[in-house]
């Protein structure tokens, strides 16, 4: 038996399951996409299944304030801060990387959601200890702090999707549908962790690929392996063991992360003009250049997925460089 931790309703699932049969008919390969890009709220992604568990969390746990960290144009700090003030609760940014002179894209909508951001983080290490600063000094305000870690990603988080994974195999089912590979980005390993484990509890064939958008897929292999382990404990499985090494690929980040190149600037237009669909430059425009290759090369099989976990809204901090003729070769 699953023990799921307590859970809030922030959505309307399940998110689409649709073909892409332009792009199916040009690759020769017979191509789906799951739209987690189509959560309702706080501009949509599939941070929402995740905050849907940590912030039942933070509610069980009578917080008053909610801090995060991410990148200046993080989608996961963005549906949190939007989430939080939905909620009620007093919501901290710790954001990593230098403020932009404007605000566009993701920090536009942070700060619409009233967020208090924190700059000044150079790194991930530092902004976890910006964190903690921070939650000494509100517990000395008298607040109630709660932390979410990067990218909504440890055993409860990931619980989202554990139960993501049942969803999409209920959708199959009902289609009679199979899928040779499930292919999403990864970062922070929450996302790869939960749909493996939720395999393991639900049945359902294929090789879950993660494209890495900025760690070494090793480094990222060992976390997303440790996550999961932690994720099935929490709900019970004592069992629980991966029969094999997450696969992750790392070579389709480009120069770095968050940086657009011409092979990410392709896919995103190629997706945009096929099949009316919007990636993101940081997340799923790589992972969807790793998709594209992959389906070109022969190694999706017969029938593959593409989890969409959103970021649009980045997009428009990309303004200048999506619209001029040449971005960054990689």
């Amino acid at each position: 038996m699953v023990l799921f931790n307590s859970r809030l309703s922030l959505t309307s699932l399940p998110t689409p399951l649709e073909a892409l049969p332009t792009l199916s008919r040009q690759l020769g390969v017979e191509l789906w996409i799951k739209r987690d890009d189509l959560t309702s709220p706080a501009g949509g992604g599939n941070k929402v299944r995740k905050l849907e568990f940590l912030l039942a969390d933070a509610n069980s746990r009578k917080a008053t304030a909610v801090i995060t960290l991410g990148a200046v144009q993080s989608n996961h700090c963005r549906q949190t801060a939007l989430l939080a003030a939905k909620l009620g609760h007093e919501a901290h940014l710790v954001l990593i990387g230098e403020e932009p002179i404007d605000r566009q894209g993701n920090l536009l909508l942070d700060t619409l959601s009233g967020a208090t951001l924190h700059f000044g983080a150079r790194t991930l290490e530092e902004g976890r200890a910006i964190a903690q600063q921070l939650m000494e000094t509100l517990r000395a305000c008298g607040k109630e702090p709660y932390l979410i870690p990067y990218g909504g990603s440890d055993p409860i988080g990931v619980q989202g999707y554990v139960a993501a994974w049942a969803e999409l195999q209920e959708q199959a089912q009902a289609r009679s549908l199979s899928f040779d590979c499930i292919v999403h980005a990864s970062s922070s390993g929450g996302t790869q962790a939960g749909l493996l484990v939720g395999q393991q509890v639900y049945g359902g064939s294929g090789q879950v690929i993660g494209i890495s958008v900025g760690p070494p897929a090793t480094t990222l292999a060992r976390e997303v392996a440790a996550l999961a382990g932690q994720t099935a404990q929490a709900i019970g499985l004592d069992s629980f063991s991966l029969s094999s090494a997450p696969i992750i690929l790392d070579q389709y980040i480009g120069p770095g992360y968050a940086l657009l190149d011409e092979t990410t600037y392709a896919a995103i237009r190629r997706l945009a003009q096929t099949e009316a669909i919007l990636l993101d430059p940081v997340y799923t425009g790589k992972a969807f250049t790793g998709f594209l290759r992959l389906a070109s090369e022969g190694r999706l099989g017969k029938r593959a997925l593409f989890w969409h976990t959103g970021g649009a809204p980045a997009l428009y901090s990309y303004a200048d460089q999506l619209t001029s003729s040449q971005p960054a070769a990689a």
